[in-house]
């Protein structure tokens, strides 16, 4: 086996490349890496050494090391096609990418564990109530907006869209942000649910998953 993931069951970006993994029916090994306050294992000097960033994701296909969700995405679209989750022709393949980036780069990233936790420490205020909502709701008014009626967020085939949608719904759900103005989100990532690739990506199903 040469793939290998560094995940950690709670990173929305690693969740990710666990449903693409999954979804392409390749075979991989995931190697925990706890983000969990006290542990840290991802500040550690190997890791470290691995990716400087110290996040998860971080894949390795035999030599070859990826850092960032996008980069590893597109990285096993190219080079393991059998199972396309990237549409063949424009303007839809440049939609699903445009509907990532909407994920990856304008929602994630200000709900993200370590800016949750920079807010709290260095300005004294929890934002998992508002903070975290407000940008849940920025950013799926636009997806919802996009998102075709299904079954997935682009139609009958599912696509790297669906691999972001799910886990930033996953989160939203957690943090008890209300979804019932986005019925064509919430209706895919229902349906992408009942898949195996996507059960099997789940938190809850990781082998470092905790309680609470």
């Amino acid at each position: 086996m040469s793939i290998k993931l560094y995940s950690y069951w709670r990173s929305s970006a690693a969740y990710r490349v666990r449903i693409a993994l999954n979804l392409k029916e390749l075979e991989h090994e995931i190697v925990t890496v706890s983000l969990a306050p006290g542990v840290s294992e991802h500040r550690s000097d190997a890791y470290r050494a691995r990716n400087p960033q110290m996040l998860v994701p971080f894949l390795e296909d035999g030599d070859l090391g990826i850092a960032q969700s996008m980069a590893i995405l597109e990285y096993l679209e190219e080079t393991y096609a059998d199972v396309k989750l990237l549409p063949q022709t424009e303007p839809a393949r440049s939609q699903v990418r445009a509907f990532c980036n909407m994920i990856a780069c304008d929602i994630h990233p200000l709900n993200n564990l370590r800016v949750m936790n920079y807010i709290k420490t260095e300005f004294g205020e929890d934002p998992t109530s508002d903070w975290y909502a407000h940008w849940i709701h920025e950013g799926f008014k636009a997806a919802e907006a996009i998102a075709s009626d299904g079954p997935y967020v682009f139609g009958d085939d599912v696509s790297l869209a669906d691999t972001f949608l799910v886990p930033q719904v996953y989160n939203a759900r957690r943090f008890k942000v209300p979804l019932d103005n986005y019925p064509k989100l919430v209706a895919s990532v229902d349906h992408c649910n009942k898949l195996t690739a996507f059960q099997d990506a789940a938190p809850e199903a990781q082998s470092d998953a905790v309680s609470g």
